[in-house]
């Protein structure tokens, strides 16, 4: 039987208006970093393999039921025949009849909830935090699309390591039940 692939699920905003984050800059010139008035946005579903640290990543313009399905869909896709365990908080958008269908209709998808309020126990937080770092903090780009293909980009073609396995002894004990 295949080994079980831990992944870790989650969702972000991605907006015009740049974060700002420390900078370096000759004394006496202050850096300028043009505010966008809008509060356009595009939302992510992010998914980290936590055995690879690869991503898989979908905009998507709402988060809801219907989105949170197809990127399950999207998930089953890229990881076709092993079972698949998802850490998932309790966003009301993992919940609802789009989603219930998806995982009734894939039984190698299972979920583990992660208590509420617990955003730290999620390893798909780093790599919001390692993304929006490397991409949108102090960005001059003038385009929301731009940036959020930027962002996607970055996303799936870096890998992101998480000690979350180690951490709960996954590494240590699995060995010995192959």
């Amino acid at each position: 039987m295949p080994e079980t692939v831990y992944l870790a699920e989650d969702e972000a905003s991605l907006y015009l208006q740049a974060t700002s984050a420390a900078v370096w800059a000759p004394r006496g010139q202050t850096p300028v970093i043009p505010v966008h008035p809008g509060r356009e946005k595009v939302n992510f579903y992010g998914t980290l393999n936590l055995h690879t640290g690869q991503e898989i990543a979908m905009q998507s313009d709402v988060m809801n039921g219907q989105a949170t399905a197809q990127h399950l869909e999207q998930i089953l896709e890229a990881l076709p025949g092993v079972p698949l365990m998802l850490l998932w908080d309790r966003a009301p958008w993992h919940r609802g009849q789009p989603v219930q269908d998806v995982l009734d209709a894939n039984p190698r998808l299972q979920i583990i909830w992660l208590p509420t309020a617990a955003p730290d126990l999620n390893p798909q937080e780093h790599v919001w935090k390692a993304t929006r770092r490397a991409i949108s903090h102090n960005h001059l780009t003038p385009r929301l699309p731009d940036l959020a293909d930027r962002f996607e980009h970055h996303l799936t073609s870096n890998t992101f390591e998480s000690s979350f396995l180690d951490r709960y002894g996954y590494n240590s004990s699995c060995p010995m039940f192959k």
